[in-house]
């Protein structure tokens, strides 16, 4: 198998069609009614740490964050990180979510929270979320949820629900 040359670029407004085809494809409509996209749903994903992967021309991955509150505190939301099927399996998430972070970091954010499977995530930073520290706005497996402190001691006394946006919280 000959070796992809993957780029990891920001994503901008003109991608936002191809990577809503991508997330279709990849997810169908039941992504609707996950408890990640209610806290996505009508807040715009930050432009500065929301990345695209384009093998050639083709835009092949995607991973958004959104801005979130737990409890008074001021968070970031992963997701959806989404591979096309032809491709995964070649590093290309994995690479998409720590362009992500680094990125979010240097924005000054200091937390990022998702909705994933612990393994995969682990190895890239996160860590499982007591149960009841974190409360999602809908059903969700509360062994999925996963939170990465992108300063040492970001999520000390964070709990409570977790809304869209910042709200009252200055980002």
């Amino acid at each position: 198998m000959t070796q992809l040359s993957i780029a990891i670029l920001p994503e901008s407004p003109e991608d936002a069609p191809a990577v809503e085809r991508l997330n279709d494809h990849a997810f169908g409509p039941g992504r609707y009614v996950r408890a990640a996209f209610r806290l996505r749903e009508g807040v715009p994903h930050v432009a500065g740490a929301s990345f695209i992967a384009r093998v050639g021309t083709l835009l092949v991955g995607s991973v958004r964050l959104s801005p979130i509150t737990i409890g008074e505190a001021p968070a970031l939301v992963l997701g959806p990180l989404t591979v096309d099927p032809d491709f995964r399996s070649r590093g290309i998430g994995g690479a998409l979510v720590r362009r992500a972070l680094d990125a979010s970091r240097a924005l000054g954010h200091r937390l990022v929270l998702l909705v994933g499977d612990e393994p995969y995530y682990a190895k890239l930073g996160f860590k499982r979320v007591p149960r009841g520290r974190v409360i999602m706005p809908g059903p969700v497996d509360k062994d999925r949820i996963l939170i990465a402190e992108l300063e040492d001691g970001a999520f000390e006394g964070v709990e409570g629900p977790a809304r869209p946006g910042y709200g009252a919280v200055a980002a």
